[in-house]
């Protein structure tokens, strides 16, 4: 029963973004949401051909609508201007053989207190909980990866715990690379795991069986699946790895400055990087380090990509450092200034640091004047509703710059936000 939710769901998408494209192509206005949604569900189910849509729940249906309508929001506000960021293109059609999900609200599932999970004309599913859900979910999405595995994901709502602070010592730079993953303004490195690339003889393997398999044949199915497990196993590893290198950071430091990337225009410069460069996963690692250090009550600076922290010397800060593509192979370098030995990475960290200070300190100095200045205007104090005198100084709030990552997913929260249990 859930293989045949999943494909309605599957259906009722494709039914409807073929009904847009059908009037885009014949030059028509947009069709109304509403009456798209009525024809391929609640009147679709009265037809012989479409008929076994009513044997699942309508949430799921509903859903899958309300997916596609957000997919097209989003793809004309990126037309219109309104969505900022890397390009966004409009839905597709959903197919059997790729991921498969499922989403249910609160009206369509309940939970169990044998730990079981019901759906809505499916039944109780027996659950592998990873952890206790902290509050009652709001939804429930149910996928099937393209490795064949099963995931229930839940959406609730948490308080942010921030952690104690460490005080104004304890502040990192981090230099992102490909040589070495990571380099903090300590000195330490964070060496580059290499996921794929040392998968990478198993993955040819596996794409040149599935290349030789008859197409829509059930040895290509098999083939292909033992291709997807490869590539689950890899992402599974880099999505570990960065978990526990961005919880280690953020528990170390109150303050992490960093640089901004644009990670899809690094793979596609024409330095022939690209695989290396998407290996990495750098866009994923930021986004969740801003999205970790958001609950812990941490502080993260974003250092614009142009600033030269790599040719800038630490000691005397004159820009005496390797320039350009035919010097990104000096990894160490001498100032001519100065007389001073520099690492290469080492160095880009601490003015990278250097710089994400002198950023705090001008966002301090200017929340500053901005409440010095309205305390001396006219009518600074006012009376509240019990008739006390009540000050109008508001705070001032840092707001941290998401790197440009292309195609990347990345984890977004903040303290008191939703966040995604699986």
């Amino acid at each position: 029963m859930l293989a045949r939710t999943f494909g309605c769901c599957r259906t009722v998408w494709n039914d409807a973004l073929r009904i847009f494209r059908a009037a885009y192509q014949a030059g028509e206005d947009r069709p109304a949401f509403g009456a798209v949604t009525t024809a391929v569900t609640v009147a679709a189910k009265r037809r012989p051909e479409r008929s076994w849509l009513g044997e699942v729940s309508c949430v799921p249906l509903q859903q899958s609508m309300r997916q596609l309508y957000a997919a097209f929001g989003n793809f004309f506000d990126f037309l219109s201007g309104k969505r900022q960021g890397p390009r966004v293109n409009p839905p597709r059609f959903k197919r059997r053989s790729a991921r498969q999900s499922a989403e249910f609200t609160r009206n369509g599932f309940r939970l169990r207190e044998n730990g079981k999970l019901y759906l809505a004309k499916i039944g109780e599913v027996k659950v592998a909980w990873s952890r206790e859900l902290p509050s009652g979910p709001s939804s429930v999405t149910v996928i099937k990866a393209a490795d064949g595995k099963y995931f229930v994901s839940f959406v609730v709502a948490v308080d942010g715990a921030p952690l104690p602070c460490l005080g104004e010592d304890a502040v990192v730079g981090i230099d992102l690379g490909l040589s070495a993953f990571a380099v903090t303004s300590s000195g330490k490195r964070i060496e580059s795991p290499k996921f794929l690339r040392r998968a990478e003889r198993k993955i040819k393997k596996y794409q040149r069986a599935v290349s030789r398999k008859q197409q829509d044949s059930n040895n290509r199915r098999k083939a292909s699946l033992k291709l997807a497990k490869v590539h689950a196993r890899v992402a599974a590893q880099r999505r570990d790895f960065i978990e526990q290198e961005t919880t280690r950071l953020v528990r170390e430091n109150q303050v992490l400055a960093v640089e901004t990337l644009n990670v899809k225009g690094m793979a596609t410069k024409g330095m022939h990087l690209g695989k290396s460069v998407h290996d990495q996963a750098l866009g994923m690692f930021l986004c969740v380090l801003a999205a970790k250090a958001a609950r812990a009550g941490r502080t993260v600076i974003a250092v614009d990509r142009f600033y030269a922290s790599t040719q800038i010397c630490s000691a005397c800060e004159a820009t005496t450092g390797p320039k350009g593509k035919d010097e990104l192979h000096i990894r160490e370098w001498t100032c001519t200034a100065c007389g001073a030995v520099h690492d290469r990475d080492v160095n880009a960290a601490i003015n990278i640091l250097r710089e994400g200070l002198r950023l705090i300190a001008e966002v301090e100095q200017l929340a500053a004047g901005h409440r010095k200045a309205r305390n001396t205007l006219p009518g600074a104090e006012s009376e509240n509703a019990c008739g006390d005198r009540v000050s109008k100084t508001g705070s001032v709030s840092a707001v941290v710059e998401t790197p440009s990552h292309g195609e990347e997913a990345g984890t977004r929260a903040e303290p008191d936000s939703r966040e995604t249990y699986r």
